[in-house]
């Protein structure tokens, strides 16, 4: 085994005690942190990180529970009008978007989990400075300066995942090129 398969199976073995010590000092955290080292080497190594100038690792919290907008208090409202919000995003999606806010001259490359409570999530999210020159002349990375907004156009990995496109073949056919996509283009053939 390699370094990292060790690294991984210690990381399964002792997971709860492990996060537990983390989350204990990340509440008292802000919401987006920057850190020097990934707390799961492994995982941050198979998704793209290396230590190099140019890339950026980010500490993200996200609040859990349903999405909801803010207490109706007052008048009439339709039937569709609720407080849940029905997000087709995942908690990690919305982390890589808020950090991506916050970097807004970085891209998101890739993230991973790195804890919860009972309170939030915490993500762990690689971010590429575009404009380094350190990018720019490194040929695996150098592609990123081109992509623009790949959080908010849900084309990172766990944003794929919330649109459905990890599948293939039959039972996926609704879901490329989108899901509205493909709704626009039934609802054109039934008017015609």
């Amino acid at each position: 085994m390699g370094m990292y398969k060790y690294i991984k199976e210690a990381w399964k073995k002792n997971a709860d005690s492990i996060v537990k010590a983390n989350t204990l000092i990340w509440r008292g955290e802000t919401a987006t942190v920057r850190i020097e080292r990934p707390s799961r080497l492994d995982r941050a190594r198979a998704l793209g990180y290396k230590p190099k100038l140019g890339i950026i690792l980010v500490r993200q919290r996200v609040e859990r529970g349903g999405r909801m907008r803010p207490k109706i208090r007052k008048g009439r409202r339709s039937r569709h009008s609720r407080r849940k919000k029905i997000l087709d995003m995942s908690y990690q999606t919305v982390a890589e978007q808020r950090a991506a806010s916050k970097y807004s001259n970085c891209e998101v490359l890739n993230s991973y989990y790195a804890g919860e409570d009972g309170r939030s999530y915490w993500y762990e999210i690689i971010l590429v400075d575009r404009a380094h020159p350190e990018t720019l002349k490194n040929e695996h990375l150098r592609w990123i300066a081109n992509e623009k907004g790949r959080s908010s156009r849900g084309l990172t990995a766990s944003a794929k995942k919330s649109r459905g496109l990890t599948r293939k073949g039959k039972g996926a056919e609704q879901l490329r090129p989108s899901k509205q996509a493909n709704f626009n283009r039934k609802r054109k053939t039934q008017m015609n």
